[in-house]
């Protein structure tokens, strides 16, 4: 694989690095990879602030879901420093009404101890329909979760719902982009995806099959292939 800029990937809501594990096996032959800590900040702003700090001067930057929000903060703090975008499952929309109320409940479980029982809710949106009596993806999901923890996850759940609107910044982002989504994502489905592709110039969309909203883990190979052609073009 020929030599890259070096990668940062940003995590989703609940998830860890085990999010990019297979990411971070095939694509770091060709150059350092990085996955980011985005527990700590209770807004997008100053999580993406935390991250640039930790950044290569200049570097490839993708993100999964809440890791494209932050993508996109990242993006209006030193868009100089991106050199190319990787946008998987995500949305350029801030949140709706019916959305944050949702995260207000999960977060009044969280302050509860029920944070698994957050899980047992969300991981059949997580993933596809398919997908739902696989045990190892499920596993995934659970181990992501308690590396997370209660605390992180209110953090993250107040920056989600606190987060601006990315659809006025899409026709200022000039770096080469790549947009992937799982075919049967619920939680950001295709439709999301092709807002965001249509909103970057030359923007490249991949819509993987048999995939939900955890791309990265349920249709790694697919996901591999299409991020090394983008990241080594």
């Amino acid at each position: 694989m020929p030599s890259s800029l070096p990668l940062v990937l940003v995590p989703g809501l609940l998830c860890s690095a085990r999010l990019y594990a297979p990411q971070v096996e095939a694509l770091w032959p060709a150059g350092p990879v990085m996955v980011a800590d985005h527990r700590r900040d209770a807004d997008v702003g100053s999580i993406a602030a935390r991250i640039l700090a930790d950044a290569p001067p200049k570097f490839a930057l993708a993100g999964l879901s809440m890791g494209g929000y932050i993508a996109f903060a990242m993006l209006r703090l030193a868009p100089e420093r991106i050199g190319k975008l990787v946008l998987l499952d995500t949305s350029a929309r801030p949140d709706t009404p019916e959305q944050s109320a949702g995260r207000e409940k999960f977060i009044a479980m969280a302050e509860a101890g029920k944070l698994m029982d957050i899980v047992e809710t969300l991981t059949p949106k997580f993933l596809h329909r398919n997908h739902g009596g696989d045990e190892r993806l499920k596993g995934i999901v659970r181990a992501m979760a308690r590396e997370t923890g209660a605390e992180a996850f209110v953090k993250q759940e107040r920056a989600i719902m606190g987060r601006p609107d990315s659809r006025p910044l899409l026709g200022a982002i000039k770096c080469p982009t790549l947009v992937i989504v799982g075919d049967g994502d619920e939680l950001t489905p295709p439709d999301l995806a092709r807002e965001i592709a249509a909103g970057i110039q030359h923007a490249k969309l991949t819509i993987v099959p048999d995939c939900g909203h955890l791309s990265t883990i349920e249709k790694p190979e697919a996901v591999n292939a299409a991020m090394a052609e983008f990241l080594s073009a």
